[in-house]
């Protein structure tokens, strides 16, 4: 079993895996309730350590772009508050800086519509899996299937064109 050792993320947890046992499971027995909020709470927290791994995966590409100084700027608000708030002294930095969002926000439009708006919602609007299947319309598989599929495209293009880490 996972810990989350962030005590503020692990109360959002447990209380969230709460709500969805109430709101889903609240009509059965009592009885039924200690086993179901268990499996409830597994998959949350699984849920949160997926998210994580991938957010950071992007935060650390685009952190890799910034040469500012700003510790507690969150780099997946947006590409252009990004830009505008990290431009390099020099042209140059800023020139190239620019360059490598273009080929980002390139490669982002160019993903299938369902990957890019599941990869949206997911990592740069930090919604979880069932408020991006609800938005989308489509499975908590789904959502998870398009987010897989547009990371592995996005990392394998942005690869192809010389980024790294």
């Amino acid at each position: 079993m996972f810990a989350v050792h962030n005590e503020e993320s692990a109360l959002d947890i447990v209380q969230d895996a709460m709500m969805k046992l109430a709101e889903k499971y609240g009509d059965r027995p009592a009885a039924e309730w200690p086993m179901l909020f268990q499996r409830i709470l597994q998959n949350a927290i699984r849920d949160f350590y997926r998210r994580s791994k991938v957010r950071s995966l992007w935060t650390v590409l685009l952190s890799a772009l910034n040469t500012g100084d700003d510790d507690d700027h969150d780099p997946l608000e947006t590409i252009d508050s990004e830009v505008a708030s990290s431009r390099p002294q020099n042209p140059e930095g800023q020139f190239q800086q620019a360059q490598v969002l273009g080929i980002i926000e390139r490669e982002i439009e160019m993903l299938p519509a369902r990957q890019r708006e599941a990869f949206l919602l997911r990592y740069w609007e930090d919604m979880d899996v069932a408020e991006t299947a609800l938005v989308m319309g489509c499975s908590e598989g789904s959502v998870k299937t398009h987010c897989s599929r547009a990371n592995h495209t996005l990392a394998t293009a942005l690869k192809s064109k010389g980024i790294t880490l």
